[in-house]
């Protein structure tokens, strides 16, 4: 699964949209479609605000790795 799937996993799975996804992380909803779509690559800054939100840090090392460890609260969102 790539980034943009990831991403759009956990969106999903929390019940919100891209304005709502924007405004908890404080990026630019024009930035993030473009992520979203893949027409621009995200970058470490945005991807860091994503895996250290502390309502999506459950889903860092699906992000991160693909893998879960449920013992230590990681996740994965499908």
């Amino acid at each position: 699964m790539d980034l943009p799937a990831k991403m759009k996993a956990i969106r999903a799975k929390e019940g919100l949209t891209q304005s709502e996804f924007c405004e908890m992380l404080e990026i630019s909803i024009s930035s993030w479609k473009k992520y979203d779509a893949g027409i621009t690559e995200m970058g470490l800054a945005p991807f860091l605000k994503v895996a250290n939100h502390p309502r999506f840090k459950k889903y860092a090392l699906w992000l991160v790795t693909g893998d879960v460890a449920p013992e230590s609260g990681q996740v994965s969102p499908v």
